[in-house]
């Protein structure tokens, strides 16, 4: 049983498990005996690709990196779920490396409690291929953006898919998104520079700001 307070709770009904189901649904699974609370702190290792669980899990506090070898695929942040590679299938590996970055505490529900909650409510059912439908979106997206040709493009292509209401803020510094773009420090300066150049983007603080999204399509 996870012994969550009010504002964990009402995060873990937001999550894209549980959001707009009957808050009981998000009261039953932190309440089951199945359920455990985690902590980790700055630094340390959630998941490898041997040592994992086959839970579902959110993140209720701090930030959670998820690597591929040398890719930062993505930075979890509170509300957000990890762990759905793990569940339903046969594999004795995981597909990446979590590692906390601040620290964090993490509500996990196993693969067993998950099952019997979508058994009970086919609403939560649907929310959840829902979420791997997103989820299979994002890792298109990343892959357009590892494979498109030159520091421009994929820089774009990053640019297009993370923009929110035209702003995309950068959790981490410019020498690190190069290295989730997979180009040189330099080659993304200069795309940077040519893409606001022409009035497709302004660069502002640690976020980028898409003033013609257009411009950032791709040219045939």
């Amino acid at each position: 049983m996870a012994e969550l307070d009010r504002s964990e709770l009402a995060l873990l009904a937001s999550t894209p498990l549980f959001q707009g189901l009957p808050e009981t649904l998000a009261l039953r699974a932190a309440a089951d005996r199945r359920s455990t609370l985690a902590e980790a702190a700055r630094g340390e290792t959630i998941y490898t690709p041997h040592a994992f669980s086959r839970s579902l899990g959110a993140v209720l506090s701090g930030k959670v990196e998820v690597r591929k070898g040398e890719l930062i695929v993505s930075v979890l942040e509170p509300g957000d779920l990890f762990g759905a590679a793990a569940l339903f299938n046969d594999r004795t590996d995981y597909a990446a490396q979590l590692t906390a970055r601040t620290p964090c505490r993490l509500l996990l529900l196993p693969q067993e409690l998950v099952e019997e909650l979508m058994a009970a409510s086919p609403a939560l059912a649907r929310q959840y291929i829902r979420y791997l439908s997103g989820r299979i979106r994002f890792l298109e997206q990343k892959i357009n953006s590892l494979v498109a040709g030159t520091a421009e493009e994929r820089l774009s292509c990053f640019l297009r898919a993370q923009a929110q209401d035209g702003l995309v803020p950068l959790d981490c510094s410019l020498t690190g998104l190069a290295g989730r773009l997979n180009v040189s420090r330099a080659s993304l300066y200069r795309a940077l520079d040519a893409l606001e150049d022409r009035g497709a983007i302004r660069r502002e603080g640690k976020a980028i700001r898409v003033l013609r999204p257009e411009l950032l399509e791709p040219t045939l």
